[in-house]
């Protein structure tokens, strides 16, 4: 049965291209994972303030390096695309952030970030969740992202709010962490917000 309406983007719009790099203003680019990145990687999951929010752990460097395998597959299979957040004169890795969960046919996908804990505090999320959501809507030309953090992640929700990503509600219950079920709040964007 066909469908009535066109893709939203088309299949082939990632994989045909290779993964930019984006400028994020302030000093700072989204970059694509490099190999050598995986130790940088592991350190900041040694982080108790990153892991607190997340659902898996980093054990070791090798383990890091296959995750960045894993990041340059999605990308070419157009359903996650991964950038490194990282000081532009320099190069230290300040964070991460991605699209998950790519629907290229829908226009939808989510958007996730971390940072490293000695660049909390200088709008590193804000800046690298901007860049990503001005490409995927001027340039990718998705319809629609969203992001979800845990309820108490009160950071979280302060960069969701500072990039235009409106609260559209909470999930309760929805993501099992170490500590128990978190609520999850749900907030997007929409083209043209």
């Amino acid at each position: 049965m066909p469908y009535l309406t066109s893709p939203v983007v088309a299949p082939g719009a990632l994989a045909r291209a290779p993964q930019p790099t984006l400028p994020a203003g302030g000093g700072m680019v989204l970059r694509p994972w490099r190999a050598e990145d995986a130790p940088a990687v592991h350190a900041a999951f040694q982080d108790p303030v990153l892991r607190q929010w997340h659902i898996r752990s980093c054990d070791s460097a090798e383990e890091a390096a296959g995750w960045i395998t894993q990041w340059h597959q999605g990308w070419a299979d157009e359903r996650e695309a991964q950038w490194a957040v990282v000081d532009e004169a320099t190069d230290a890795l300040l964070g991460r952030v991605a699209l998950r969960q790519i629907l290229l046919g829908d226009g939808v996908a989510e958007v996730a970030y971390w940072t490293v804990a000695r660049a909390r505090g200088r709008g590193v999320a804000v800046r690298a969740t901007a860049a990503l959501a001005h490409w995927s809507f001027e340039e990718l030309g998705l319809h629609r992202l969203e992001l979800n953090h845990a309820t108490a992640n009160e950071a979280s929700c302060r960069v969701a709010g500072k990039t235009g990503f409106a609260l559209e509600g909470t999930k309760r219950s929805a993501l099992n962490h170490p500590d128990g079920w978190h609520d999850m709040h749900l907030h997007a964007r929409v083209r043209g917000d």
